[in-house]
């Protein structure tokens, strides 16, 4: 959902100050700053005022990550894009995850389509933002 050129994983958790996926353009600079589930407050302020543009992904109930993050000092948050994935996808794809997995990804005005081994899952991604 996030694909563009200069996309690329980090070490996720033990990244530590970086977010689990970054952009970056041809001059190494940081254009955009992924975060994925419960992201850390002060984190996030730092990656929007790096990148110029933040977003986040989570699975967990968007309701308590909002409920989190609102009111902290996080630089641009009414920009900042909050997209919830559905209750139980996160999970029901993890528990079908084997070592070798063929996949393919379809994405439709944010509905998600996965297919994973003949396998298929799918879940509106639903934005939110902050207030």
């Amino acid at each position: 959902m996030e694909y563009t050129e200069g996309i690329e994983f980090t070490e996720g958790v033990a990244a530590g100050d970086q977010p689990a996926v970054l952009v970056r353009d041809l001059t190494g600079r940081v254009t955009s700053w992924v975060e994925v589930g419960m992201p850390d407050a002060q984190r996030l302020h730092r990656g929007s005022k790096l990148a110029g543009r933040a977003a986040v992904y989570t699975h967990r109930n968007v309701e308590k990550v909002l409920a989190e993050l609102n009111g902290k000092e996080i630089h641009r948050a009414a920009e900042i894009p909050v997209y919830e994935f559905g209750r139980g996808f996160v999970e029901e794809v993890a528990a079908a995850l084997q070592r070798r997995t063929d996949a393919s990804v379809t994405i439709i005005e944010r509905q998600l389509y996965l297919d994973m081994s003949g396998q298929a899952f799918s879940t509106a991604v639903v934005e939110h933002r902050f207030t």
